[in-house]
């Protein structure tokens, strides 16, 4: 019974947090011209993609080993930490927009390969992590297990291409 409310609640959250992304990134001219080459919020972010993707396979590490306790910190703070990054994520592209890629040649679509996949899944994983945390927190561990399988290695990979975006975005081919 939950589940026919809970379930569609997170449907329409899931919607709600990606059309929210969308219209910042591409249904409006940035507020603020910011001068994205000196911005702290990219490499903040990029922090926080690093520090879930640890989250995210320390809590695995744990779960293996039994460890329920630590399994549920780390993957709780992991989940906090994706959303303080989707925030700091918004803030940042609603004062500037978005940010051309400068690289030039083969490393373009690579850059653009990462980049499309990282999106997609980025828009695939919101609705997998609410999931997969209202099953664990409702201990419909059954489902949990169901669904973690394909959440963590999603989310993972949403992490660290998210750092290496952020690497070739702004390091190793910055803005001009």
């Amino acid at each position: 019974m939950k589940d026919r409310l809970v379930l569609p609640a997170i449907g329409f959250l899931s919607l709600l947090v990606l059309v929210g992304v969308a219209f910042i990134l591409l249904g409006r001219q940035p507020q603020v011209e910011g001068d994205y080459t000196f911005s702290s919020l990219p490499a903040v972010n990029a922090f926080l993609n690093g520090t879930s993707a640890v989250l995210l396979t320390t809590g695995y590490l744990f779960i293996r080993r039994k460890r329920v306790t630590g399994h549920k910190i780390c993957m709780g703070t992991a989940f906090g930490v994706s959303c303080v990054f989707l925030v700091s994520y918004l803030v940042h592209h609603y004062q500037v927009g978005s940010v051309p890629f400068a690289g030039q040649g083969w490393i373009r679509p690579v850059y653009f390969t990462v980049l499309v996949s990282h999106i997609c899944l980025a828009a695939l994983i919101v609705p997998l992590a609410l999931t997969t945390m209202y099953r664990a927190l409702s201990a419909r561990f059954d489902k949990h297990v169901k669904i973690a399988r394909w959440t963590l290695p999603i989310w993972l990979y949403v992490s660290v291409s998210g750092v290496i975006v952020y690497v070739m975005l702004y390091q190793l081919y910055p803005p001009r």
